[in-house]
């Protein structure tokens, strides 16, 4: 989850809070890629999971990352809670989930660099310390009380709030973890029809990359147990939003919703001020109860942005979360995907063109049906795996137009990262097949197994 944001003044006029969001408008030639992927930490010899402190610890890694390879460290009530180097963060979830959050960059092999470089620090900083590193949608065996706080403010006030809004907020937090890739617009046009194809297809991203079909020790029915934990959480501030696709949406409609979306907090002076619940209508007239008489910034703003969580969220780029953690290959494929189809217009078109006459009954059986059986999932008659052949078709061909080449100027364009998903396409199996195969199979149905055989 998101850092405090910084930068910008008062909010004096409404007109500001879209401008905000229309100032990431970019021409193509600057529009870059930022991939964010989250893993579990746990200790080997028990396969539990890693505390905050201690000899073998989250808290040990990131002293480990900071020392060994000259990250800087990012602090909040004198306790290590981040890194920051170049560009790129590295970040804690609520329950110790380790998170890269990449500089912005130009192409899929700069991304995939990016993620062996980092993915080779941490292995080097983990193996000293006896702990190992795994990307799941959802921790396999771990049960919530199982699961340590990270220390940082924000987690402490959505903990206590969570289940007052839903029945699987606390799940969310502390035992799933997922890939994501933000990606830049040209302007408030190409925003809404990337926004209108990132969330119809984000049920394609869920079924491709499903790879939590076990919780608490045994498999859950799905594919993927993150997409379900999401539709219990919030409704206040997640799903597939309809609005998205109605003839006046645009950055006014973002900012309505927004200003309708309940508050966490409030962050003054490196801390969190508890708004739960709280408007933030009433924030811009002065009356938020958390603090009488004040008035937002743009910062309150950019962080009360942080606190929406639907499918496709819009910031000042577009954030595509549909996708459980997962392999390495998988970490390069997420970007892959997403932009071959956002980033060459005749691939937008036609992702649109085959999205467009879903209705938001069939969007959101889409999204229940490819938590549940993805690549199998049926939906009024159609099969999600002709609908995933099609788009990742789509997807390739957007690369291809792209004509990136990788270092070195090797002829080799971007379209080799859909490998891992064309393969799940020839085999009919997402990464939770296989897991389920392999856990009724050799595993014998013992899912410390896992640990093994997928770990980084």
């Amino acid at each position: 989850m998101s850092i405090p944001q910084s930068g910008g003044g008062a909010i004096e006029r409404p007109e500001q809070m879209m401008e905000y969001l229309a100032s990431g408008c970019k021409p193509k030639e600057d529009w870059r890629i930022g991939t964010e992927h989250e893993k579990f930490g746990y200790c080997k010899d028990t396969l539990r999971p890693l505390p905050y402190e201690g000899e073998r610890s989250i808290l040990a890694v990131l002293q480990g990352l900071r020392d060994t390879y000259n990250w800087a460290p990012i602090e909040e009530s004198g306790k290590l809670i981040g890194l920051e180097k170049a560009g790129a963060n590295v970040s804690l979830e609520p329950g110790g989930q380790l998170e890269l959050s990449g500089a912005t960059l130009e192409t899929i092999h700069e991304t995939c660099d990016e993620v062996n470089v980092h993915l080779k620090e941490v292995k080097s900083i983990a193996d000293g310390l006896n702990v190992g590193f795994i990307g799941l949608g959802a921790a396999p065996s771990w049960k919530y009380e199982d699961m340590p706080m990270m220390p940082k403010g924000r987690y402490k006030l959505m903990t206590d709030y969570m289940d007052r809004v839903g029945t699987m907020g606390k799940s969310m937090m502390y035992r799933t973890s997922c890939v994501q890739v933000n990606l830049d617009f040209s302007s408030e046009a190409d925003m809404i029809q990337k926004m209108r194809v990132a969330l119809a297809l984000q049920p394609v991203a869920v079924a491709l990359f499903a790879n939590s079909p076990f919780f608490e020790g045994k498999p859950n029915g799905h594919k993927s147990w993150r997409s379900r934990v999401w539709r219990s959480l919030d409704d206040h501030r997640t799903g597939l939003l309809p609005f998205v696709f109605e003839d006046d949406f645009g950055f006014e409609a973002w900012v309505n919703y927004a200003l309708d979306v309940p508050m966490y907090f409030v962050y003054r002076n490196g801390k969190y001020i508890n708004a739960l619940g709280q408007s933030f209508r009433d924030f811009l007239k002065g009356e938020l109860p958390a603090l009488p008489g004040e008035t937002p910034t743009l910062s309150d703003w950019a962080d009360h942005l942080t606190t929406i969580f639907p499918e496709a969220r819009l910031k000042q780029f577009i954030e595509m979360r549909g996708a459980d953690g997962g392999p390495w290959r998988r970490l390069c494929a997420l970007p892959a995907f997403w932009v071959g189809i956002c980033y060459d217009q005749s691939s937008l078109d036609a992702a649109w063109d085959l999205a467009k006459g879903w209705d938001s009954e069939t969007r959101e059986a889409w999204r229940v049906a490819a938590s549940i059986d993805g690549l199998d999932a049926v939906v009024n008659g159609q099969n999600m795996m002709d609908i995933a052949n099609e788009v990742v078709a789509i997807s390739q061909a957007g690369l291809k137009a792209r004509a990136r080449s990788g270092a070195q100027g090797l002829l080799v364009d971007e379209s080799h990262f859909l490998n891992a998903l064309k393969d799940s396409l020839d085999m009919r199996k997402t990464p939770a097949d296989e897991l389920l195969d392999l856990y009724h199979g050799e595993w014998g149905q013992d899912i410390n197994r896992i640990f093994d055989n997928f770990s980084y």
